[in-house]
């Protein structure tokens, strides 16, 4: 770190710096990656440059625990540039990527093949690992050679990733518990699915409720019960992916209470939109687990509220306007993006008073950031933390755009929806990669592996060149 009597590289001023306790005014010193002072302007050390951000807000950067960048194997979908560049435009500056890529992320040679692609990445990231039937003997070797954590498809969804069976599930719980590393589950129960979906196909079911008739709340329960009985039995820490059903909250909260070390995410589509939505967007809303009745709204932002749910993640899941609007919803390809679109859409609900600043910083940052194993280097504005910030300016207005987007999937069930309250600039460890809503194509490449960013000296560039002349002023 820095000595403060040094000159150091940028000092933000004029901001409001927000954490998941409070809203304060007060300056940030950065050196090379790192915060290395917060606190009034007289007591910021000397700096090559200054960048007033008087009116804006300083969030730590969102950290996404669910995405899809679909490389390798799905490039007309999406590719690492793309959609780490979608996550730099929504303020989100850390995003772990999901395994069903192909080849699937369960081998050291599809790992090999991801950190290739991802070496084009604008934001840091981490790799969930497969954990399914055929990868349980390797999984140490996964967590070698550069995955972060694990993910097992106990429902089906795009890739056709067949569901670990409970033995393989019992059994990489009790070989990832005393490695502590976390595995997210996609719970839902495939067997149920399965039967329902051939039941209406077979019945000349094709409308878009008849996705949300074959996958039933039923599912999810069973499911999240199931696993939370693994995770116990063998002290193994959990994540469930997209909670989406009211219904299944109680065995969360109860699974907590028992003291299971379980986390939870859900996403923007199940606390806002539901089956009215689905019947007028058809297949662009089509997404595992459905969105569901109106009834589950409410309780879901209650869950978050009260901390049975953790964290907001986005499923960002992309695919092409053809694949999205076949007339079959059978046909349609599942999920859509997301991490572009979740914090002005997140940030429109904390102005309407629906949650707090403080409370999204909570959900979006440091819940996050706890759940991986970053808080303290991510997930919050503090001396020895990565520069990981997204600047917001809360009384900015507009219109979500699809043709817009930085993602390559230009369709999306939030197109056409007024937001108020938007990233406008977006650090990642003390660079910008965003200014005024333009994506700096010069930090391609910019993003790492938390796995290497955790351990890496502290730099000293010998220069400032990447704080743009239109950003700030020299001192």
């Amino acid at each position: 770190m820095t000595p403060l009597h040094h000159k150091v590289d940028l000092v933000i001023s004029g901001a409001q710096i927000v954490s998941h306790e409070r809203i304060v005014s007060a300056c940030v010193a950065i050196h090379g990656e790192r915060i290395v002072a917060v606190g009034e302007p007289a007591a910021m050390p000397p700096s090559a440059h200054v960048f007033d951000a008087s009116g804006l807000h300083l969030l730590p950067g969102a950290i996404d625990s669910h995405v899809h960048f679909r490389d390798p194997g799905y490039p007309h979908k999406e590719t690492w540039s793309t959609g780490s560049g979608a996550a730099a435009m929504g303020g989100v500056t850390t995003v772990f990527d999901m395994p069903n890529t192909n080849p699937p992320t369960g081998t050291l040679d599809a790992l090999a093949l991801k950190l290739k692609a991802a070496e084009h990445s604008y934001v840091d990231f981490g790799i969930h690992g497969l954990l399914g039937d055929d990868t349980i003997d390797h999984l140490e070797a996964l967590l070698d050679a550069g995955v972060s954590s694990f993910k097992a498809f106990v429902g089906n969804t795009f890739g056709n990733l067949p569901a670990p069976s409970d033995g393989a599930l019992l059994e990489g719980f009790e070989k990832l518990a005393p490695l502590g590393i976390r595995t997210v589950v996609h719970a839902e129960n495939s067997s149920i699915m399965a039967r329902r979906q051939a039941q209406l196909i077979a019945a000349g079911r094709s409308d878009a409720l008849a996705h949300l008739a074959a996958r039933p709340a039923v599912c999810e329960i069973e499911a999240i019960s199931r696993v939370s009985i693994l995770a116990q039995w063998t002290g193994a820490r959990l994540h469930i992916a997209h909670h989406s059903a009211a219904d299944s909250l109680y065995l969360i909260e109860d699974a907590k209470a028992r003291g299971v070390d379980i986390t939870v995410e859900t996403c923007p589509q199940y606390l806002l939109l539901n089956t009215d939505s689905m019947l007028k967007l058809g297949g662009v809303l089509r997404v595992n687990p459905p969105v569901r009745e109106s009834r589950h709204n409410e309780p879901l932002w209650q869950a978050l509220k009260s901390g049975v749910i953790d964290m907001i993640a986005t499923d960002h899941a992309p695919h092409s306007i053809e694949e999205k609007t076949r007339p079959n919803i059978w046909e349609c390809d599942c999920g859509f993006p997301g991490v572009e679109t979740q914090m002005p859409i997140m940030l429109t609900e904390v102005n309407k008073g629906r949650a707090s600043l403080t409370d999204y910083v909570l959900w979006s940052s440091v819940n996050p950031a706890k759940a991986w194993g970053l808080y303290g280097i991510k997930g919050l504005i503090a001396t020895g933390a990565h520069a990981d910030i997204a600047f917001v300016d809360l009384k900015k207005t507009g219109l979500i755009n699809q043709s817009l987007f930085q993602t390559k999937a230009k369709i999306s069930p939030w197109h056409g929806r007024a937001v108020h309250g938007m990233p406008v600039h977006t650090m990642v460890r003390g660079r910008f990669v965003v200014q005024n809503g333009r994506l700096l194509e010069e930090t391609l490449g910019w993003g790492q592996n938390i796995k290497d960013v955790q351990t890496m000296p502290q730099p000293h560039p010998q220069n400032t060149e990447h704080y743009s002349s239109a950003m700030v002023k020299t001192q």
